[in-house]
C-alpha cells in the first residue's frame, strides 16, 4: 500500500500515549494546567487568520486538547490554509527516521502538503512562493535537544521567510523536557542536518523562544536581515521547570521512535548511541531507553548501577532489534528505568554510560566509523576524551564554560520563568 492510501485507509488518525503517574507536586501542576498557543487561537475559532493567507509548517504534535489536529480543525471553522509544509516523518507522521512524505494533496482537507525536510532555505522560499502564502505558521512540538530536527526546519523556514517577506508565527508548545540548558556547544565546523548553529545539547527553551533567539543571533548573518514580524502565541501555565510530566496534556509521539514522554526524557542523552556501534534501541519497543549490542553482559548494568545516577536505575536486559543496528542478532544491554524524571540528568547519564561501556567492554564498545558522535555532540572532544580514558566529571567540566556562556545569551530571549 503506498503512503497517500495508506494515509487515507487510516483515516489520518493521531497515536497519542497518556503520560504514567506523577508526584504529588506534578499533580498539583496538572490541576493547573498547560494551555497551548494553537489552543489558544482554536478558542477564538482560528479568527487570527482571517483575511491571511496561511501556511503552516506542522506535524501529528500540533493537536488541540481534544486531539484535534489543528489543520483540520481549521478547515472545519472555515479558516482553511493555503498549504501545509511537512518536516522529517512527513505531516502526518508515516515517515521513519530520515524520511518525508513528499508533495502531495492531503486527502482528508484537499490542503496541498509540501515537504520541507533536507530542502535549503532558497527551495523553501520557492514553496513559499508558489503556494502563494503570506504568513508561516510554526506548530510542531519539539523534544528540547539540539539534533532533532524540528527546530531546525523552523529555523530554514524563517529564513525562506525573510527572502520571500512574509510574516512568522510560532504557535508555542513545552519544552517536555523542561527549561534548563546543559550540555556542549556545538562548533561550528560540526554543523550539520543534526545541528546546524552553535546552542547547547539541550537547549531548554520552547520553540516560541528558540525563534526569538534564532531571529537575532543568527538570521542577521545567514538572511541577511531579521523576520519582518515574528509572533509567538505564548503558552498559559507552564513554567521552567515543568516537565511534560506535569502539564496535564496528552503525549502524542513526536516521532516513531519516541513513543513515551519517558523516551524524551533519556533522548538529549542517549541518542548519543547513535554514535556508537552499540543499538539506541530502534527497533524495539522503547527506543533510547534500551541500549546495548552482541557481547555486552550484566556488567555493564552492575557498573552503572555503582555510579549511583540520580532518578534512575539500570536492568540488564536483553533483546533483538527489529531494525536499524544488529537486525535479528541477541545484544545484551541496559534498560533505564527513570525513578524520578525531575533528579534525573539525561546527559551526565548518557556520558556515564559512554564512559562505562568502555571501560567495562572495550572489546566490544566503538565509535561509528563515520565520526556521526562528532556531529552530535557537536564536536571531536566527546570522542576524543572517552578515548583517552577522561573521567566523566572531566568530560562534563569541559563544556562549563561554553554552558554559561550560552545562558546567559539566551536570557533574554526567555518568555517563561
Amino acid at each position: 500500500m503506498d503512503r497517500r492510501n495508506f494515509l487515507m485507509a487510516s483515516a489520518l488518525a493521531a497515536p497519542v500515549l497518556g503520560a504514567s503517574a506523577a508526584t504529588a507536586s506534578a499533580d498539583e501542576r496538572h490541576r493547573r494546567g498547560v494551555t497551548t498557543g494553537a489552543e489558544s487561537l482554536a478558542e477564538d475559532g482560528w479568527r487570527r487568520f482571517a483575511g491571511r493567507k496561511v501556511g503552516i509548517l506542522t506535524n501529528p504534535t500540533g493537536v488541540l486538547r481534544d486531539q484535534k489536529h489543528v489543520v483540520d480543525s481549521m478547515v472545519d471553522l472555515g479558516m482553511r490554509p493555503t498549504a501545509v509544509f511537512g518536516p522529517e516523518h512527513g505531516f502526518r507522521g508515516t515517515a521513519q527516521a530520515g524520511g518525508s512524505e513528499g508533495d502531495y494533496l492531503d486527502p482528508r482537507t484537499q490542503v496541498p502538503v509540501y515537504d520541507t525536510y533536507t530542502l535549503t532555505a532558497a527551495r523553501v522560499a520557492d514553496q513559499f512562493r508558489k503556494a502563494g502564502i503570506d504568513l508561516l505558521v510554526f506548530d510542531i512540538a519539539d523534544i528540547g535537544a539540539r539534533f532533532y530536527t524540528y527546530i531546525w526546519s523552523m529555523y530554514t523556514a524563517m529564513q525562506a521567510a525573510v527572502m520571500t517577506g512574509i510574516d512568522f508565527m510560532v504557535l508555542d508548545r513545552p519544552n517536555p523536557v523542561g527549561g534548563t540548558a546543559y550540555g556542549p556547544m556545538l562548533d561550528p565546523a560540526f554543523a550539520s542536518g543534526v545541528g546546524r548553529k552553535p546552542i547547547v545539547q539541550q537547549h531548554g527553551m520552547t520553540a516560541g523562544e528558540l525563534a526569538r533567539f534564532f531571529d537575532a543571533e543568527f538570521l542577521p548573518a545567514d538572511a541577511g536581515a531579521r523576520l519582518q514580524s515574528l509572533e509567538v502565541v505564548r503558552l498559559k501555565g507552564w513554567r521552567r521547570d515543568d516537565l511534560f510530566t506535569d502539564t496535564g496534556l496528552e503525549w502524542v509521539l513526536p516521532s516513531p521512535n519516541v513513543p513515551t514522554p519517558y523516551t524524551a526524557f533519556a533522548y538529549p542523552g542517549t541518542c548519543l548511541f547513535e554514535g556508537t556501534v552499540f543499538s539506541e534501541g530502534r527497533g524495539t519497543t522503547r527506543p533510547f531507553e534500551i541500549i546495548g549490542a552482541p557481547g555486552v553482559d550484566w556488567h555493564w548494568a552492575e557498573a552503572l548501577n555503582q555510579a549511583r545516577l540520580p532518578g534512575v536505575r539500570f536492568r540488564e536486559h536483553y533483546f533483538s532489534p527489529t531494525f536499524s543496528k544488529w537486525v535479528g542478532k541477541v545484544c545484551g544491554g541496559v534498560q533505564l528505568h527513570i525513578t524520578d524524571e525531575h533528579r534525573f540528568e539525561p546527559i551526565r547519564t548518557a556520558i556515564t554510560m559512554l564512559v562505562t561501556a568502555k571501560q567495562v567492554h572495550p572489546d566490544v564498545f566503538g565509535w561509528r566509523p563515520d565520526n556521526f558522535i562528532d556531529k552530535l555532540s557537536g564536536s571531536a572532544r566527546l570522542r576524543t576524551m572517552v578515548d583517552a580514558g577522561a573521567t566523566v566529571d572531566q568530560v562534563i567540566g569541559a563544556w562549563r564554560g561554553e554552558l554559561a556562556a550560552f545562558d546567559r545569551l539566551r536570557e533574554q530571549y526567555l518568555i517563561y520563568r
